[in-house]
């Protein structure tokens, strides 16, 4: 068996678990029990694999707690950013978890010392509240503390006999796929709840390629739209080969996600040193206004969403929104998200950002701020994606690439909307379609029916209106039709119709003829 069928076996597998134990629990409301209890598993064998350091004569989960020194833990916490006893170890409370009547307590118990470790170290504000939608008084569990503990027991035996191989060996892989696979799988059943925190794999790898595009190196990567922080892990999958210095950024105003996207930073090994998720509304309460500026932003911000806008007399003087003389209108916060992206960009990096179509052509506020964008050169390229791309929305969005090192006044416009691969219930982007996307946008090559430079002299002409069908001609897929020809044709048709006219009229005359000399 394949590494990509063990891949797909496991997956199948874990779904399968989700679903057989929820019973009549939603799915989405059921998810962090699933995601949690892989989470809690990962956390326990990779600090576990820590402690023991390589060496095989030692089973930390074998251990007893008392024998956990001061400065055992004192180290571990600061390198690990958490510590975990061997008695909480998952491994230890899978064994007994059928038949321990204390199972939902002592959950809770675990997570809140596990969550309680660090405090006053570096990793405090990383690993506080990570266990918080982890609820397992929860009746959505069950109206009993039995019933509770039967399918907390249930979930933890399913994540338990997940066969994830050496840990030391793909096991992270598996470990942060298997996460991924169920984020989405929930995603694409929740319907649009889901597909707000959710960016699918296919694209998320060509926004990520976007903004990384030709940069050896970056001081870091920031999303102010984090989600499960889907996209930013893209940028870690298809970069390895380049240094993501100060590692990964992001703001989320949903809780739940924000914890989510927490824990799919360490389930992908990315240590708390390396990344920086904050909780938090990114319009009104933008966090890392120190640390800016980013060398790379990617983001997919919810689509015309309402925002306070000019009801706070403050933000029109605020540093992100200023420069354009106008605030993003109140009922579509989209440019809101646009010029934030802007103001936290270096003048070496990119932004990628996915953007509902309407505010490349809209008037009002939107049209002085693409005007804004156009005037100062800040706007690479604009490219067209398919409809149906996305969980929970069949609209076709667009892709906004923002720079501050152009080297023309040209801006590029890409017509992607026939690059789809139909699958069951949403299109995807395949590998060649995504590839043939940075072909041109890295050539900036005029293609027919496909990409187009323009100049900047142009749009202005066009009342600064940014909408990839203005300037890329979709191509004429009716049947050409040869006129001079069918003229020929009709011709002949019309002379064989008068032919066979003139031929029935004397058939006629003649059988008339015959009944009168009768």
């Amino acid at each position: 068996m394949t590494s990509n069928q063990q891949r797909a076996a496991l997956q199948r597998q874990i779904w399968q678990i989700a679903n057989d134990v929820r019973g009549s629990v939603d799915g989405w409301d059921f998810k962090q029990y699933v995601l949690g209890t892989l989470f809690y598993r990962f956390i326990s064998e990779n600090f576990a694999s820590y402690l023991e350091g390589g060496d095989a004569s030692i089973n930390y989960a074998e251990l007893a707690d008392t024998v956990i020194t001061p400065e055992i833990k004192d180290d571990a916490i600061k390198t690990k950013g958490y510590f975990i006893y061997p008695s909480q170890l998952f491994a230890n409370i899978a064994k007994t978890a059928n038949t321990n009547e204390r199972l939902n307590t002592d959950l809770a118990s675990i997570f809140a010392a596990i969550e309680s470790s660090a405090l006053g170290y570096a990793s405090e504000n990383d690993i506080k509240g990570l266990f918080a939608d982890f609820d397992t008084t929860s009746n959505r569990l069950g109206n009993t503390v039995k019933d509770k503990n039967l399918r907390l027991a249930a979930v933890i035996k399913g994540v338990a006999g997940l066969n994830f191989g050496d840990f030391e060996g793909s096991q992270i892989d598996l470990f942060g796929d298997a996460y991924e696979f169920l984020i989405s799988n929930y995603a694409a059943n929740a319907g649009k709840s889901g597909g707000e925190f959710f960016t699918p794999q296919h694209v998320s790898k060509l926004i990520a390629q976007l903004a990384m595009h030709k940069q050896t190196s970056v001081n870091k990567i920031y999303d102010p739209a984090a989600g499960s922080g889907s996209l930013l892990l893209q940028a870690k999958k298809h970069f390895d080969a380049h240094i993501i210095e100060d590692g990964f950024w992001g703001q989320e105003i949903n809780h739940t996600t924000y914890n989510l996207a927490r824990m799919n930073m360490f389930l992908h090994n990315i240590n708390y040193d390396k990344f920086n998720i904050q909780l938090g509304n990114t319009l009104t309460d933008p966090q890392f206004l120190g640390d800016k500026p980013f060398d790379a932003i990617v983001s997919n911000p919810p689509y015309s969403v309402k925002w306070i806008g000019s009801d706070d007399p403050t933000l029109i003087n605020d540093d992100r929104f200023a420069p354009a003389g106008v605030l993003a209108p109140k009922s579509k916060a989209d440019f809101a998200f646009v010029l934030h992206a802007l103001s936290y960009l270096s003048s070496k990096g990119r932004a990628a950002i996915v953007c509902f179509p309407g505010i490349f052509y809209r008037g009002g506020a939107e049209q002085k701020i693409r005007q804004y964008l156009i005037d100062n050169n800040f706007v690479e390229t604009v490219i067209a994606l398919a409809p149906n791309l996305f969980y929970g929305t069949t609209i076709a969005v667009t892709i906004l690439v923002l720079s501050k090192h152009k080297t023309d006044t040209n801006t590029q416009f890409i017509d992607a909307s026939a690059l789809f691969k139909k699958e069951t219930n949403n299109n995807t982007l395949t590998d060649a379609h995504i590839e043939q996307i940075m072909q041109v946008f890295e050539s900036k090559a005029n293609v027919a029916h496909f990409a187009q430079s323009v100049a900047y002299e142009t749009i202005v002409a066009n009342d600064y209106n940014l909408s990839v069908s203005s300037y890329v001609e979709a191509q004429d897929t009716r049947e050409v039709v040869d006129i001079a020809q069918l003229n020929a044709n009709l011709k002949i048709t019309v002379a064989r119709i008068d032919q066979l006219r003139k031929e029935i009229d004397a058939i006629v005359a003649e059988l008339e003829s015959e009944e009168v000399e009768a």
